[in-house]
Parts: structure tokens; sequence; C-alpha cells
């Protein structure tokens, strides 16, 4: 009975060693928008704060700090250097800037002006080089607006960056 009793304990103990821990997600609870032109929505991305960075960049034109980040998909895709597949969402937040208050040399990111995204869907937007799908939210009065001027700017802008699957950042990986 005392072997039973220890087989027994050592099993629960190698069940609960065993058991996967649960992954901690953030839901961003982002608003109800709806792009006027192609009807991609914002809730399309509520996740984004659990997808990965892939780069960072700063906009000197717009004094804009901006972090991309991307979706297993698309993570996969970047880290492989393989095409994205569809279901692949790139995600850029805009920041504006300000001297870090604990060491004024640096610059910190200070309040979001917009959020972007692409998504790679070769039914949606077979019509979209690449087939990537647009959405731009910005940011007025504390309250998010999705973008009233469409997506032809944004479609012209990334065949800049054909050459690099329609996009601009690539993979800052560290060596």
């Amino acid at each position: 009975m005392h072997k039973i009793k220890i087989i027994y304990i050592l099993l629960i103990v190698i069940f609960i060693s065993c058991k996967k821990e649960e992954e901690y997600k953030l839901i961003a609870s982002v608003p109800d928008l709806e792009m006027p032109t192609n009807h991609l929505k914002f809730k399309e991305i509520e996740e984004y704060k659990n997808y990965k960075i892939v780069g960072t960049h700063f906009r000197t034109d717009k004094k804009e700090l901006r972090y991309i980040l991307a979706n297993n998909k698309a993570f996969k895709a970047y880290n492989e250097g393989t095409p994205f597949p569809n279901g692949s969402k790139i995600v850029k937040i805009g920041w504006t800037v300000k001297n870090m208050s604990n060491f004024n040399p640096a610059l910190e990111a200070n309040k979001v002006q917009r959020i972007e995204y692409m998504i790679k869907d070769n039914k949606r937007f077979s019509k979209n080089p690449g087939n990537w799908g647009y959405a731009r939210f910005v940011k007025k009065e504390e309250n998010y607006q999705a973008w009233s001027k469409g997506t032809t700017s944004c479609i012209s802008c990334h065949n800049i960056a054909k050459d690099n699957g329609y996009l601009f950042t690539k993979m800052q990986k560290l060596q």
C-alpha cells in the first residue's frame, strides 16, 4: 500500500510538472472602427499587443518613433526569410517622442499618433500588389478615427518596397 501511495504521489508530481503553462495574453480593447474603402476593422488586430517586435524606426519627416509588430504567421516568415502567408499581419504603431525625464539625453515614446496595419489575404486583396490590405487609424483628441482618405496612398507608397515583399521594415535580428 505504501508503494502505491508513493507511485500515486509521483504521478501527480509528474503531471503537474508536465502541465503546459498557459500563455498570458493582452487584449487591446480597440474601438469598433472600419476603414471606409476596404472595410478592414480595427478589431481585426485586437490582440496586436501580443505580437512580436520585428523592428523599430524613426521617421524624421514626421518626427515619429515607430514600432513594427508581427503576428505569429508573419513573424515566422520574417524569421525564416520566406514569403508571407495568408493571414500575416504587420502592425505599425507611430508615437511622438519626448526627452526621458530621468535621462534627458535620451528620447522615449510619448503619445500614440496612429496604428496602422497590413494583412495578407489573396482573396480579399487580390487586386492589391502582394495581396496586402491596409488600414490606418489615427488618434485625434485622444480618440481613434479611421483614416478617411482611403488606402490608395498606402498601396502606392508600399510599391516602392516591392523587392522586400511590399514591406519597408526588415527584421532587426540580434547578432
